[in-house]
């Protein structure tokens, strides 16, 4: 008996010690561990739910660009014509009436030019093609004398009608007569759209103000009037800066053409004031090839007039009219203001570059408010000028060479030190 109670205690104790596991418990970790767990389907669905989202928004945002376009260019415009509506309307007028009776005066005033500036180009376009055959054969015989050729212009008029690339481009300009039609449509419907919502945006301003206070405590309510009325400033005072420049680059145009006897000097003054204030960066020189192009008709020399006078007024435009009109209506550093231009241009094209500087304008005054300033130390260095020692390097050459002891060896900015 007391060899088996010795071999049972020591069989009790190597259990622990051999190489026997114990067995797991029915459904336990071994089970578990094979298996799913509950949270991974859960976790699936939901990412493959948020990539679908994503997908989504990136598709309607992709297919609804024009419509934001439109409807940013047509607040921009709301609010630069937010001054004139509320004028009118402090008077007692309705702000739909006032909106409206703005609106028709830009309408009028701009179907006006576009009818005079047709009928201009209409009969300036006659003019050349009656003219073309005088041009050709004057070119020919400046050809022919100088470079001693027999050149005819029927020969030349025979080979241009029955060359390949004539029948191409003509071939190419009929079947894209369609897509001009269709882009003409598009420009139209979006014309009209932003021209409804800027209508909308002005009449109900001060309802879609309210609007926007309603969600927000009265502290925010307090931000965003503020941001609103300095960004009607701002733009306002952009577009009616630009429109004084573009009233004396058409009078100092005007004044040119006028004296060089060129035809419908008026209509082509009105052209490059408004082209070249509201094309930025490159709207002067697109503005001055229709008048180059008028006065060659005229005389070849007077083309080249304009070219000179036109590079000349940019640069007078650049450089000494812009900063003083636009300091005070919109305050932007003309670095600044060409970097927003290329950075709206970027973004949104022409669009971007036209409302870049009310843009960043607003954004700076904004900021403005809420920044803190402090008092600049009155510094040397501040005013970009460094601080000077006691004369001259060559007049402490001569005093240590004469061995003056009250001239001092070592001289700083920040005062003399005292010599050893």
């Amino acid at each position: 008996m007391a060899s088996t109670d010795e071999t049972a205690q020591v069989g009790q104790h190597a259990s622990p010690l051999g190489t026997t596991p114990p067995r797991p418990p029915a459904g336990g970790a071994a089970e578990g561990g094979s298996g799913m767990p509950r949270w991974l389907p859960r976790a699936m669905v939901l990412a493959l739910a948020l990539i679908a989202c994503f997908q989504l928004g990136s598709w309607a945002f992709h297919q609804l660009t024009g419509l934001l376009i439109n409807i940013l260019i047509a607040f921009f415009l709301a609010l630069a014509i937010e001054p004139a509506v509320s004028w009118m309307a402090s008077f007692g007028m309705r702000r739909g009436l006032a909106t409206g009776l703005v609106f028709l005066i830009v309408m009028i005033v701009s179907a006006g030019f576009v009818a005079l500036l047709g009928s201009m180009l209409a009969g300036q376009i006659i003019d050349i093609v009656e003219d073309f055959p005088k041009y050709v054969e004057s070119v020919i015989s400046w050809i022919n004398t100088t470079f001693h050729t027999e050149l005819s212009r029927v020969d030349i008029q025979d080979s241009l009608l029955r060359s390949d690339w004539l029948r191409k481009y003509v071939q190419n300009s009929a079947t894209g007569v369609l897509d001009v039609s269709t882009q003409v449509l598009g420009g139209l419907f979006q014309l009209l759209t932003i021209t409804l919502f800027a209508f909308y945006f002005a009449a109900d301003g001060p309802r879609l103000r309210r609007a926007l206070c309603s969600v927000l405590p009265p502290a925010r309510q307090a931000e965003v009037l503020r941001a609103w009325e300095i960004a009607v400033n701002k733009t306002g005072g952009y577009l009616y800066s630009r429109g004084l420049m573009a009233l004396i680059s058409g009078l100092a145009h005007y004044i040119l053409l006028e004296s060089l006897g060129v035809d419908y000097a008026p209509v082509l003054a009105v052209w490059v004031g408004l082209v070249s204030q509201f094309i930025p960066t490159i709207g002067t020189y697109l503005a001055g090839a229709l008048p180059m192009l008028i006065s060659f008709t005229v005389n070849p020399w007077y083309a080249l007039w304009v070219l000179v006078f036109v590079v000349i007024y940019q640069q007078f435009e650049n450089y000494v009219l812009q900063p003083k009109l636009t300091a005070k209506t919109v305050d932007i550093h003309p670095a600044v203001a060409f970097g927003s231009v290329i950075a709206g241009t970027a973004l949104l094209g022409a669009v971007g570059a036209l409302i870049a500087i009310p843009a960043i304008a607003t954004l700076q005054a904004f900021l403005g408010a809420y920044v803190k300033r402090y008092d600049v130390t009155d510094d040397p260095r501040v005013h970009g000028r460094r601080a000077r020692g006691r004369g001259t390097l060559l007049k402490r050459i001569r005093r240590l060479l004469r061995g003056d002891p009250r001239e001092p060896l070592l001289v700083e900015d920040d005062g003399p030190r005292a010599s050893p």
